[in-house]
């Protein structure tokens, strides 16, 4: 009979025995998950391990990879409410303008007609309804025109990066919008006012209407300031004496006066603001986007004692003249002062670095 001594006696491995338990009970869970957990917190919890698993994937991993991986759902969140919210936001657009224009065309401008000079009614109208066209038409385009997207097949064009998400490259200014779920041609951001991204093919459609809406703003609250300090004083009630007696009518007239100048004001302001902001980053030849990566560039090789230069600035006059089609002169007056529906002077695949070699017209 054999004997085993004491270094030949079965130890049990701690590794082992931890393995066998790991088991079992991933097959106990298992098995009393299929009966009882809802398919749609198995899928959860399988989406928030693999998240938890991205963050020590490979030695790559950075700060802003564990940003987004943490923060993915609450991303996806705000990309599908925003996504959900943009039919919300254009019929807003559209009650709101209505209802300025209701008014305008109801209350003041019989008011016009019956105080004003011949001279004042016609430009009050010629502005006014030229406001209004270029109004509905930039706004129609913006949200209508699609930005533009690289190309999902084969081809030729050149590209600096591979999208992550789309996993097909990326060309030159092109970034992926996690609203759309595509990458955008010379992305700038995605309007829930317009329920679509603003990119290269509707980047001057979105510009022309903030301006042209914030001047039809500006022009309602100086026109309107004092039919707007009349109906205040109007309605105000701390009267000395008894207050004057006014009809239904008169009180709503005075109201919707206010209505009006009160939205239009605060719209000329904020919308005022952000059309100055844009016509900032088109003159340096950069998007909103573009201003971030440039403004990190810009950082990166002050510390190594470089300075960064955008590539796409091709001097104040010539980003305009890029940025709005212009090729000659009369363009001014057609493609600007006008509605137009020209397309960009590129394609937005290929862009034309520093030097620029295209012979842009002298003004």
């Amino acid at each position: 009979m054999v004997q085993f001594g004491p270094r030949c006696r079965m130890r049990w491995c701690p590794s082992s025995v931890l393995h066998l338990l790991r088991c079992v009970w991933s097959r106990y869970c298992t098995r009393r998950g299929k009966s009882r957990l809802p398919l749609w917190i198995r899928e959860s919890w399988a989406y928030i391990l693999l998240l938890v698993r991205s963050l020590c994937f490979n030695s790559l991993t950075d700060s802003d990879v564990v940003f987004d991986s943490v923060f993915e759902p609450v991303f996806w969140t705000v990309d599908y409410v925003t996504r959900w919210f943009g039919k919300v936001f254009v019929c807003l657009v559209v009650v709101l303008t209505s209802s300025i224009l209701a008014i305008v065309y109801l209350i003041l401008l019989p008011m016009v007609i019956d105080t004003y000079s011949p001279a004042w009614i016609a430009w009050h109208l010629t502005y006014g309804h030229w406001n209004l066209v270029m109004i509905v038409f930039h706004y129609y385009k913006s949200a209508k025109t699609p930005p533009g997207c690289p190309p999902t097949v084969k081809n030729d064009s050149p590209f600096v990066a591979v999208c992550k998400k789309c996993i097909m490259p990326k060309p030159a200014r092109t970034h992926h919008c996690g609203i759309c779920n595509r990458c955008i041609l010379k992305m700038d951001h995605h309007c829930p006012w317009l329920n679509n991204c603003v990119g290269h093919f509707n980047h001057r459609y979105f510009f022309s209407f903030c301006l042209v809406m914030a001047m039809g703003c500006v022009y309602c609250s100086i026109s309107g300031r004092y039919l707007f300090l009349d109906a205040y004083n109007a309605i105000e009630t701390h009267y000395q004496t008894p207050a004057p007696h006014y009809t239904f009518k008169e009180k709503f007239i005075n109201k919707c006066i206010i209505y009006m100048w009160v939205l239009t004001s605060t719209t000329a302001v904020f919308l005022g603001a952000l059309t100055f902001w844009h016509a900032v980053l088109i003159s340096r030849g950069e998007t909103s986007i573009e201003k971030h990566i440039n403004s990190k560039e810009t950082k990166r090789l002050a510390k190594r004692g470089r300075a960064y230069k955008n590539p796409f600035n091709y001097g104040r006059l010539n980003n305009w003249k890029v940025f709005l089609g212009v090729e000659k002169r009369s363009h001014w007056v057609t493609r600007v002062l006008l509605p137009s529906g020209h397309l960009p002077l590129c394609d937005g695949l290929t862009w034309d670095t520093l030097p620029f070699k295209k012979d842009m017209m002298p003004v």
